[in-house]
């Protein structure tokens, strides 16, 4: 398998222009994955199947990832007036990083049994830039995953052949999977309340009642 630096270097060579960055893995996998900008993520992807040296026909998991706003702090130097002398003090800045959604792909070859490769795209935002776009035409086992990931995350997937919930039912609010999401307190839902879920019931039971 070529390493992922060869890879993206083959994809700018057949595919000018498209925004592709390499991003490192801390975890125990050490597996890095390929940041493929969303406007260039379909023909990305029909590189990566078709290509004769690759032959990444197999996509074996496609999950979502939630980035919450982050707060980023660097030290810089700067001159300011002290006891009336111009000195150059540090300080510590604070830059506001917007959040968004990922969606992953982890890619191998069936015809030479090789791989994973992992690609990755990000949404704008997390609020009203969630689109991408859906790579299910491309590896048709991606149906059910980007469903997945559109009902637990909230990523909307243009050109998915039947974008709908997978897991929750219609009329279902909010995206469980979302690292703020605030689960409900009534648990009207549920037929046979037990455990932690009973008590939580109780409460509302209780409301209703007073």
């Amino acid at each position: 398998m070529e390493s992922l630096a060869q890879i993206k270097s083959h994809i700018q060579t057949a595919i000018p222009g498209a925004p592709l960055e390499i991003i490192p893995n801390d975890s125990p996998s050490r597996q890095p994955s390929l940041l493929v900008g969303k406007e260039h993520a379909v023909a990305v992807a029909k590189f990566l199947r078709d290509d004769p040296e690759l032959r990444l026909d197999y996509c074996s998991n496609a999950t979502g990832v939630d980035w919450l706003d982050r707060i980023e702090k660097a030290k810089t130097k700067v001159k300011k007036l002290v006891d009336g002398v111009e000195k150059e003090v540090e300080e510590t800045v604070e830059t506001r990083k917007p959040g968004y959604l990922e969606a992953v792909y982890h890619l191998y070859s069936m015809e030479k049994k090789r791989g994973p490769a992992v690609i990755r795209m990000r949404t704008g935002n997390r609020t009203d830039d969630v689109r991408l776009p859906s790579l299910t035409p491309i590896w048709r086992g991606c149906e059910f995953q980007e469903r997945e990931i559109y009902d637990l995350y909230g990523i909307v997937f243009d050109g998915h052949p039947d974008l709908r919930r997978i897991l929750m039912w219609d009329g279902f609010k909010d995206f469980p999977m979302r690292k703020d999401y605030v689960e409900p307190d009534d648990y009207e839902y549920e037929p046979t309340p037990h455990d932690q879920v009973l008590e939580k019931a109780k409460k509302h039971y209780r409301q209703q009642t007073e």
